[in-house]
């Protein structure tokens, strides 16, 4: 396996300052059946960004207000809903994490994942008519809930994320980039590892290598690994 930098000195609060709440958001892992092996998406984030530049992730981001107010085409799961609700989510809060996963792949890969409407929709914001708002919206029902991860306190950003996978069997469009993802790429799990990826994303990768090949129930008592750092240790355990 490749040594991971450490990126924990540039991006840990150095001025004494207290830490920053936790920021909702979101990601959705895609993957494939290819030949012999699983295969999932994943881009290397631009050396733009201040949290974790130059490392290959999965598609997402930080909730937008706006992904509370936009309705899904189909609705979650009730065994995903239920545990979300068990980790301290609300239904709406539930929701609107999973839309944002979905709207973050879509500007990130150009990939829908989308049900049809009764009736016809406009939106107010303009990634949803890109998206299709008109016609189509976020199909939530695809989606499966396996993590979650807090972003340590002592770094500058920190982030609440849960981790969606769905089934890329589901997905309408092309994979284009935005600039957001670089070299997007379809990997197998042990090559994915071999890539400069996070510490977390090494972790979730285990997660999802269990989820998809040992698939777990449709049942909303199945626990949930979460990871967060607690008076400086790694805690790993369940929610």
């Amino acid at each position: 396996m490749s040594t991971k930098p450490n990126r924990s000195v540039a991006e840990s609060r150095t001025d004494g300052s207290k830490a920053p709440r936790p920021k909702d958001a979101s990601t959705l892992i895609l993957y494939r059946q290819s030949r012999k092996n699983i295969e999932i998406l994943m881009g290397e984030r631009s050396g733009r960004h201040s949290f974790m530049p130059n490392t290959y992730v999965f598609p997402g981001g930080r909730v937008d207000a706006s992904d509370s107010r936009i309705p899904p085409a189909e609705d979650l799961r009730e065994d995903v809903m239920a545990r979300l609700l068990r980790g301290g989510c609300t239904p709406a809060r539930a929701r609107a994490l999973a839309i944002a996963a979905i709207r973050e792949t879509f500007e990130e890969t150009g990939l829908r994942l989308a049900g049809n409407y009764s009736r016809p929709r406009k939106s107010r914001v303009a990634v949803w008519n890109d998206f299709g708002t008109t016609t189509c919206g976020p199909d939530l029902s695809k989606l499966d809930y396996i993590a979650r991860a807090v972003t340590p306190p002592s770094r500058k950003k920190r982030f609440n994320t849960r981790f969606f996978v769905a089934d890329a069997e589901t997905l309408e469009g092309d994979i284009k980039g935005s600039g957001e993802l670089l070299d997007l790429r379809w990997v197998t799990i042990e090559d994915a590892l071999q890539l400069n990826i996070p510490v977390i994303t090494e972790k979730i990768l285990g997660y999802a290598e269990k989820f998809l090949k040992n698939r777990p129930p449709q049942d909303p008592t199945v626990p949930v690994p979460m990871f967060m750092m607690r008076h400086g240790k790694r805690i790993y355990g369940e929610e």
